[in-house]
């Protein structure tokens, strides 16, 4: 596949830089000695970890605003085909991946299937191709106008929603909000994330609401860039914008606490925020003081950013799945080679090196011109 002529390269860094980060958090030797800024947030609060996904989903807006014109230009059929496609592909992708290996050791080390109604339903895909989905129809057949209210009242209606349908004594606890008791009767307490030791998944459905706004903002930086690009006008903005988004996250902090686990309207106004000053920064080195040397590894996982992420999720399942011994060969490979150089280091060296092999198949695509996508 060729790659589109008109896309910038600072877009691909900001995405590829998006992408390396989110391998390393994914991957760590032990989450008991990560850094704590490699960490989420427990609850409320913010940790740099916490950019990652939304940044993620700000990238997937700006590949949007390079798609439109193509769109405009052929059948309304052919355009609904190719977001049902891309939506549906997505969201199978990440439920698979959580099923993946399809199996597991019991207690006597016999190899078992694990049953469908074990299966959990969301996720990080999952939430993607959602927000994916709804924000592309609105982006085809909406106003910027429109798209731009949208966004905003997603935040407000979900902020509603939140503070007067959850419990009464504690609308955004953790089994109190409105999302866990949706997601509860949807699916059941099976289909969930059981990581916080109840049934809760932070890419429940209702979350996924403020989170198109995150792909909005996204495509519309991205549109503004093409009319704007290589001018301090655009800089400026950027970061006009970005500062006070992170000044309107603050204040609404107060009211509706900033928190990724549910993806809080505060949550997507700080990220958002964050996302334009640091897409402004990269755009600065690049675009404007022509220092790109540093970019080349970045644009390897920019040019192939889901397939790459897909790998990096089988690779740690595959680590996860076979044993040396009693441990996993995941362990075994962290316990023997890195946790001699010290927990915290070696932990995060590990993480690295996970991502230093995805780099490497990401640049063999590279080198063969290989760019797949959904």
């Amino acid at each position: 596949m060729t790659l589109t002529q008109n896309r910038f390269t600072a877009l691909d860094v900001f995405r590829g830089i998006t992408v390396c980060f989110m391998i390393i958090v994914n991957s760590p030797g032990s989450y008991n000695s990560t850094f704590a800024p490699l960490l989420h947030a427990r609850w409320n609060g913010f940790t740099p970890t916490d950019l990652v996904f939304p940044s993620f989903l700000f990238a997937v807006g700006n590949s949007i605003s390079f798609v439109l014109k193509k769109w405009n230009n052929i059948p309304q059929s052919i355009v609904l085909r190719k977001i049902a496609k891309r939506t549906i592909v997505i969201f199978i992708i990440g439920f698979l991946l959580s099923w993946v290996p399809f199996c597991k050791l019991n207690e006597v080390n016999e190899l078992v299937l694990i049953p469908f109604d074990h299966t959990r339903v969301f996720g990080v895909l999952q939430r993607i191709a959602l927000s994916y989905g709804i924000a592309a129809l609105l982006i085809y057949y909406c106003t910027t106008k429109t798209i731009v209210k949208t966004g905003v009242v997603l935040l407000l209606a979900y902020w509603f929603l939140m503070a007067y349908f959850g419990d009464a004594h504690d609308p955004f606890g953790l089994q109190t909000n409105l999302g866990y008791f949706i997601d509860k009767w949807l699916v059941g307490d099976h289909h969930l994330y059981q990581g916080e030791g109840v049934a809760f998944d932070p890419e429940g459905l209702l979350g996924t609401l403020p989170a198109v706004t995150n792909v909005i903002a996204g495509y519309l930086t991205g549109k503004f860039i093409q009319e704007k690009r290589n001018t301090y006008e655009l800089l400026l903005k950027m970061m006009m914008v970005g500062s006070s988004l992170v000044l309107v996250a603050y204040f609404w902090d107060f009211v509706f606490p900033i928190n990724k686990k549910l993806w809080t309207s505060s949550f997507v106004s700080l990220t958002i925020g964050l996302d334009l000053m640091l897409l402004a920064i990269v755009i600065y080195f690049i675009d404007f003081l022509n220092q790109t040397k540093w970019t080349k590894m970045f644009l390897i996982f920019g040019r192939n950013p889901l397939f790459i992420y897909i790998f990096s999720e089988l690779l740690v399942i595959a680590l996860l799945f076979f044993k040396m011994g009693e441990i996993s060969l995941y362990q075994w490979v962290f316990q023997t080679f890195y946790q001699g150089i010290g927990n915290y280091i070696g932990s995060l060296l590990f993480a690295i090196s996970i991502m230093l092999i995805c780099l490497l198949v990401g640049y063999v695509l590279h080198k063969k011109k290989i760019y797949i996508k959904v």
